[in-house]
C-alpha cells in the first residue's frame, strides 16, 4: 500500500516538446485573385497544443503581390491578420507571388505561380441519401471547356433559418407575464457558418475534364439547418498540380488520422519560404487564380418530414408557486411558453429551448429574401 502511494505521489505530468515548443510558424491563407474580385490574404502563427489561444493573427506586416516583371501591389491591413486589395486586374499571361515582411523584420516570399482562370461552376445540386446516414448530400458539377484545369478546391458559407424547440408567447415585464409583441418574437432565428473541411476535386484520371456530382457537404436529417430554409454559397478555385498535392497532404494530416489504418503524418511543403532562415517551416500555398461562385438554396418543403434534433434536452412544464417567480425575475434562465387554461398555470421552459437568439439572430442576412 505504501509503495502504491509512493508511485502515485511521484507521478509528474509529461509535456513533450511538440506541445510546449515556443516557436510560432507563419501560416499564410488565401489566393492572389488576378481578376476583378478582391484579394484577401490572412496571416497567423501556429499555437502550441497547450496554449489557451486558438488563433494568433500576425499584425503590422507589409504584404505585397509581386510579378515576374518586378512590379508590385501592396495590400492594406484590415485587422485580425487580414490583408486585402480590391480587384488587381492582372495580366494572366504572367506569374505572381507574395512578399511578406513582418513587424519583427522577418521576410517571406512565395514561389511565382502562373495565373489561371477558374472555370465557372456549372451547377450545385443535392440529393436525399439514406446510406451511410440519412440526410442531404450537396454536390457540385463543373468542367473546363479548354480541358486544361484538372484540379479544384471549394470553400463555402452556409446560412439557415431555424426555430426554438418551443414558442414563447409571454415575456416578463419584471412584475408579471405579458403577451409578446412581434418585436419580442424569439422563436424564429437565422444562423450561419463557413466550411472548415478541405474539399477537393480532380479530373486528372478521367477521360474528360468533367466533374459530375462531386460531393461538397453533407447535412444530417436531424440538423436544424434543414428545418426551414438552407442556403449554401460556394467559391471554386482552380489549382495547379503542386497546389493540389499540398491541399491533399494537408487534408490527410488534419482529417484522416486516428487509427493505424489511416495515412500517417507527413510533411506538407508549401510554396512559401523564409528568406532570413530557409530552414524555417512555413505553412501555406499561395495560388494565383480567379474565383467562380454560385449559390444553392434548399427549402424544407422539398424534403421529407424530418424532425430536427435540438442541442438541448427540452421540457415544457407548468410553473407553480416560486417557480413562476423564477420565470418572471430570471428571464435570462426561463421563458414562459403558454398558458394552460385547464390548470390555470403558465407553461415554462429554459431559455435555450424557448429563445432562439441564444444561438442565432432575429435579423436575416442582407441577401435573405
Amino acid at each position: 500500500m505504501a509503495l502504491m502511494f509512493c508511485l502515485l505521489a511521484c507521478r509528474k505530468p509529461y509535456n513533450p516538446p511538440v506541445i510546449t515548443a515556443t516557436n510560432g510558424y507563419l501560416v499564410v491563407e488565401g489566393v492572389i485573385n488576378p481578376g476583378t474580385d478582391s484579394t484577401i490574404i490572412r496571416l497567423s502563427q501556429t499555437v502550441n497544443i497547450s496554449s489557451k489561444l486558438s488563433i494568433s493573427p500576425v499584425l503590422g506586416a507589409i504584404v505585397s503581390v509581386v510579378s515576374d516583371q518586378n512590379t508590385s501591389w501592396q495590400l492594406k491591413e484590415a485587422g485580425n491578420g487580414n490583408y486585402v486589395s480590391p480587384g488587381l486586374n492582372l495580366d494572366i499571361t504572367h506569374k505572381y507571388g507574395l512578399m511578406i515582411k513582418t513587424a519583427s523584420g522577418k521576410q517571406y516570399q512565395s514561389d511565382l505561380e502562373q495565373a489561371v482562370v477558374t472555370p465557372p461552376i456549372d451547377s450545385i445540386g443535392y440529393k436525399i441519401t439514406t446510406t451511410p446516414d440519412t440526410g442531404v448530400q450537396v454536390y457540385i458539377n463543373a468542367h473546363d471547356p479548354g480541358n486544361t484545369i484538372k484540379y479544384y478546391r471549394w470553400e463555402y458559407s452556409e446560412n439557415w433559418e431555424f426555430h426554438s424547440r418551443f414558442v414563447s408567447y409571454y415575456v416578463s415585464d419584471g412584475n408579471g407575464l405579458v403577451p409578446r409583441g412581434s418585436e419580442d418574437e424569439v422563436s424564429s432565428c437565422f444562423s450561419g457558418d463557413v466550411s472548415s473541411d478541405i474539399v477537393l476535386g480532380s479530373t486528372a484520371k478521367l477521360s474528360q475534364a468533367i466533374l459530375y456530382q462531386s460531393p461538397l457537404a453533407f447535412i444530417s436529417s436531424k440538423s436544424e439547418k434543414l428545418e426551414t430554409r438552407y442556403r449554401i454559397a460556394v467559391r471554386q478555385y482552380a489549382l495547379t498540380s503542386g497546389a493540389f498535392n499540398f491541399w491533399t497532404n494537408l487534408k490527410k494530416n488534419t482529417e484522416q488520422l486516428g487509427s493505424i489504418f489511416d495515412a500517417q503524418p507527413s510533411q506538407t511543403p508549401g510554396n512559401i519560404h523564409c528568406i532570413n532562415n530557409p530552414a524555417e517551416a512555413v505553412v501555406g500555398f499561395v495560388g494565383v487564380c480567379t474565383v467562380a461562385a454560385k449559390v444553392q438554396e434548399i427549402d424544407e418543403s422539398h424534403l421529407p418530414a424530418w424532425v430536427a434534433t435540438y442541442p438541448y434536452t427540452c421540457t415544457n412544464d407548468t410553473a407553480k408557486g416560486g417557480t413562476l417567480q423564477d420565470v418572471i425575475h430570471y428571464p435570462d434562465i426561463y421563458v414562459a411558453t403558454d398558458f394552460d387554461r385547464r390548470s390555470g398555470y403558465y407553461l415554462y421552459t429554459t431559455r435555450e429551448c424557448g429563445d432562439c437568439t441564444i444561438r442565432g439572430s432575429r435579423t436575416p442576412p442582407p441577401f435573405w429574401k
